[in-house]
């Protein structure tokens, strides 16, 4: 048989098969059209493989495929069965792109999710992810790429949302392998520690006991809005975080039975947390029912009454005060924390009544109680132990208070 030549090829008018040499033929069709074939055999069966049409491969081109296939069938596999697998593999990937899976992945956790926290997380993606690797097949992206788009974030100064971002990513990576998305998790080695820089955790601004006198005294005089006002005094009662106490309703709040009960929905660990009140946290919203009893909410927006006050709001009020860069609303948790302990309260009911996540999962199976009784108790010293504050009275610090 004469091999085939690019003269001979490009002259080949003929239909019918053209052989090359080692099972490689040019097939011309009656419209004229050429194809590149290899016939060959295996597991005692005669196969065919296309390998391209003339003349966007060429000869050249079409005997390199020729030997490549004809490795595959010497290694004791089959080179058209591995073409198929890899037309699937590709089609799979196509299907899996990080901006795809993150989707279902965001999906998947919604109803986990506050509504907010779910538009922050999908526009966090949005923002600094898919414009770079998003449209990706995931088992195609390089650990590298997504150091690129942490250390990005990173570098103009949003080390926090780097971090969050980076865990991200790695969270729809253990997605995809769970769901069989991807074969395997390339970003397992990824952590923010050895990523990114050191960060000096910067505390929300809190007053010391030493301090409490002087303000008491301020936010009595206190000449704002009395629903501001009020707020502010209730927070203080009840060491809750703002966030909770501006989506106060007065459906949460049974003033016989002295409690208040905020929904698992608006707490942060997303478990109900019931708050005993104290006679003054009790005449703090006595004194509210007068004002806005007839609404939804404890404590409406002075400008816009649908909706609840702002922290900003609350910290506006306590910069007017003076305490700009040395007190927030989020503070006053801090403060009733440190005056707790320091007093000798049970550290247990003083970390139930902050509604924290019992960390050393032995300690918390034996604390699951919401020690009410004890809480009751602390939150009425507290409100005491503040009234007396306000006179310059000082407990003493070393004293065990029994609970």
């Amino acid at each position: 048989m004469i091999a085939l030549n690019d003269a001979k090829v490009r002259s080949l008018k003929t239909p019918g098969r053209h052989f090359d040499g080692g099972g490689l033929y040019l097939e011309v069709k009656p419209t004229g059209a050429r194809y590149w074939r290899l016939k060959y055999r295996f597991g005692g069966k005669e196969k065919l493989l296309a390998l391209g049409v003339y003349p966007e491969v060429g000869l050249k081109d079409a005997r390199e495929r020729r030997d490549d296939a004809r490795r595959v069938l010497a290694g004791g596999a089959d080179p058209g069965e591995l073409r198929k697998a890899a037309k699937v593999q590709a089609e799979h990937e196509a299907g899996n792109t990080l901006q795809t899976v993150a989707a279902d992945w965001l999906k998947h956790q919604a109803a986990t999710w506050a509504p907010v926290t779910l538009a922050a997380i999908e526009s966090s993606f949005k923002a600094d992810v898919y414009p770079e690797i998003g449209g990706r097949p995931m088992a195609q992206i390089k650990p590298r790429e997504v150091v690129a788009v942490v250390k990005a974030i990173e570098a103009r100064g949003a080390a926090e949302a780097a971090a969050r971002v980076l865990q991200r990513i790695r969270a729809v990576y253990r997605f995809a392998v769970v769901h069989g998305r991807i074969e395997s998790n390339p970003m397992l080695d990824l952590k923010p520690s050895e990523l990114l820089k050191p960060r000096q955790v910067r505390h929300r601004a809190a007053m010391t006991d030493k301090a409490l006198p002087v303000f008491l005294v301020a936010l009595d005089a206190y000449a704002g809005d009395v629903t501001t006002l009020a707020a502010l005094r209730l927070l203080m009662l009840t060491a809750v975080r703002p966030g909770e106490l501006r989506g106060a309703r007065w459906d949460e709040i049974d003033t016989e039975a002295a409690v208040w009960r905020i929904p698992g929905e608006r707490m942060k660990m997303k478990a109900p947390h019931v708050v005993p009140l104290s006679r003054q946290a009790l005449e703090v919203i006595a004194g509210m029912r007068a004002i806005s009893g007839s609404r939804d909410l404890v404590f409406p927006s002075p400008y816009y009454p649908g909706k609840a006050l702002s922290e900003n709001t609350l910290n506006g009020a306590l910069t007017r005060m003076g305490y700009k860069g040395e007190h927030t609303a989020h503070g006053f948790r801090a403060l009733f924390s440190t005056v707790a302990n320091e007093c000798g309260h049970d550290p247990d009911v003083i970390e139930r009544q902050l509604a924290h996540v019992e960390r050393n999962e032995v300690r918390a199976a034996y604390h699951r109680s919401e020690y009410l009784d004890a809480r009751a108790r602390l939150l009425q010293w507290w409100a005491d132990y503040l009234d007396g504050r306000k006179g310059g009275k000082v407990v003493g610090i070393a004293r065990k208070v029994a609970v």
